[in-house]
């Protein structure tokens, strides 16, 4: 059976929703139904249950299994079981780019009346989950970082697995117009929602920055945002790819790609690189991203201009410090003056990477 096969939706006894039928449970039933261990065959086995924003993910011994929240979002729509089958499939689909070892299959959570939840078995299809093997967490480069414990080695496995995705990728034609837009709608946004008072970041340190960025992008270094355009190396890429999405091994893997837009994966590898360095260095380990840059220069010979590199770190540290900012609107995080912290963190590391000088020669 090819991976093709083994993700398509077509278990046996399931069967789409009779909407005559009575109304099924709601999330919390179906969470509770998958915190217990004998819902996979497995009683008595410990599950632990994580919930994110948009999804709850229980691990169960070797295996994870994740179901989507019926949510909408400004950039996505997870309301309908038809929207979580597509977005479902669409995550085991991308993410078996760099991990096919870890993305199974899609399984269909059912119910019957008479019987309740089953997960995979007979009954209407209510929800769908998302099947993987479970990874061991101290191996994710953000623990083995934080504690560490990483060698130059195991980074290396991780870092040439990338390479030679973004070496292999075919590329997207963008133009440099739409290039030069995407990143002005990335600043001004950003800038936006940084100057908002309630946040009370420093508004001189955020402006700085904004109008560093903007200016490189209106003056003539924005030309070599044009000339990775017209060189063809935009490519449809990971496109969240952060230090707890990269796994050191036995057999590397990085997981959990943006799935929901694939715009936002539509990216220079190099600018993809420059996020993983951001995060890195704000883990207090910046030659893990330096030597994730290294590898990809030697697999595919791309060596761009360290101007351009510290324009695209600054640029997604900008960015970060909105994500970062953005966790004092939620009612559930009480821990505003962390993340206000973290946003100011993203800002000054993003205002030295545009003061240093960018030595001649190439990247470092």
């Amino acid at each position: 059976m090819s991976p093709d096969d083994r993700s398509r939706p077509t278990p046996s006894g399931s069967r789409p929703p009779d909407p005559s039928a009575p109304e099924p449970p709601d999330l919390a039933a179906k969470v509770r139904f998958l915190r217990d261990g004998a819902s996979y065959g497995t009683p008595g086995s410990p599950v632990e249950a994580i919930e994110t924003h948009m999804a709850w993910v229980f691990l169960v011994g070797a295996h994870a299994y994740k179901m989507k929240k019926p949510v909408l979002r400004e950039m996505l729509d997870y309301r309908t079981l038809e929207d979580r089958l597509r977005v479902c499939s669409d995550e085991v689909r991308l993410n078996r780019r760099l991990a096919p070892h870890i993305y199974l299959r899609i399984i269909p959570l059912t119910w019957l009346p008479q019987a309740g939840f089953s997960v995979g078995g007979e009954g209407d299809i209510v929800d769908w989950l998302v099947h993987m093997r479970r990874l061991p967490r101290e191996r994710m480069l953000d623990q083995a970082a934080t504690r560490g414990r990483v060698r130059g080695e195991e980074v290396d496995g991780a870092a040439r697995l990338l390479a030679e995705f973004y070496r292999s990728a075919p590329f997207v034609p963008v133009s440099r117009d739409e290039q030069r837009d995407r990143f002005r709608k990335g600043i001004d946004g950003a800038a936006r929602e940084l100057a908002i008072p309630v946040f009370a970041l420093p508004a001189l340190l955020v402006t700085e920055v904004a109008r560093a960025l903007a200016e490189f992008l209106g003056g003539p270094s924005g030309g070599l945002l044009d000339e990775r355009a017209e060189a063809r190396k935009i490519v449809e890429a990971h496109g969240d790819l952060r230090p707890e999405h990269i796994f050191l091994g036995p057999g590397p893997a990085v997981i959990d790609c943006l799935e929901f837009d694939r715009e936002l994966r539509l990216l220079d590898p190099v600018d993809e690189l420059s996020f993983l360095e951001v995060e890195c260095s704000l883990l207090g380990q910046p030659w893990i991203g330096d030597r994730f840059r290294r590898i990809y220069a030697e697999v595919t010979g791309d060596r761009p201009p360290e101007a351009l590199l510290r324009f695209y770190e600054a640029y997604r540290a900008f960015l970060r410090a909105k994500i970062a900012i953005w966790h004092l609107a939620d009612d559930e995080i009480q821990d505003h003056a962390r993340w206000r912290a973290r946003a100011v963190q993203y800002l000054e590391l993003g205002r030295n990477r545009l003061a240093e000088p960018a030595p001649l020669g190439g990247p470092a």
